[in-house]
């Protein structure tokens, strides 16, 4: 059973930031993996999405079920994982339910205000202004998690409730439901 840190949040969030600091704080090796990895290494074709020449809206659904699947062939191997993802797709999560069955999830919302969702959104250039704010309005809803932490507050601070959560076992997030 691989351990899972699943950390679910809107764009800028802090999700990030707080994984690195989680993968530093780890005594055993975790993988820290999101989209935006894929992303900026080039394995995605991105100027060809940016510019058109292939349409992303055709592309989304096959990249996303092969991303959530390589989630849970890394973990079946036995890889301990720290994800950080965005819920924006309501089938998603029942998908991920479905693959990361039988491994100890973690699921914790990352929250973060409006205001520095909007100035971290333009500091990066890298997202379509307002997706951030726009995603945070739905990605929270109806979702049962283990932990919620505010990126406001301190990321060792954060970092430490999240070890405690871990170690202590308790599951009690839709992902621990699923298994059960």
């Amino acid at each position: 059973m691989s351990q899972i840190f699943f950390l679910h949040g809107a764009s800028s969030s802090g999700k990030t930031t707080l994984a690195q600091a989680r993968q530093r704080a780890a005594e055993v090796p975790f993988w820290h993996i999101s989209i935006d990895h894929l992303r900026d290494s080039d394995v995605l074709p991105m100027r060809r999405f940016q510019s058109r020449e292939f349409d992303w809206s055709i592309e989304r659904g096959k990249f996303f079920d092969g991303f959530h699947a390589s989630l849970a062939a890394y973990a079946n191997a036995g890889n301990n994982l720290i994800i950080e993802h965005i819920l924006d797709t309501p089938e998603w999560a029942e998908m991920l339910k479905r693959h990361l069955a039988g491994h100890d999830v973690l699921f914790v919302a990352v929250h973060c205000p409006t205001d520095l969702l909007i100035k971290r959104e333009m500091a990066r250039g890298d997202r379509e202004q307002g997706s951030a704010v726009s995603d945070q309005q739905v990605i929270h809803i109806g979702r049962v998690y283990d932990l919620e932490v505010n990126s406001m507050d301190d990321i060792d601070g954060n970092v430490d409730l999240i070890l405690d959560a871990w170690r202590n076992g308790t599951r009690s997030s839709e992902f621990a439901l699923q298994e059960g």
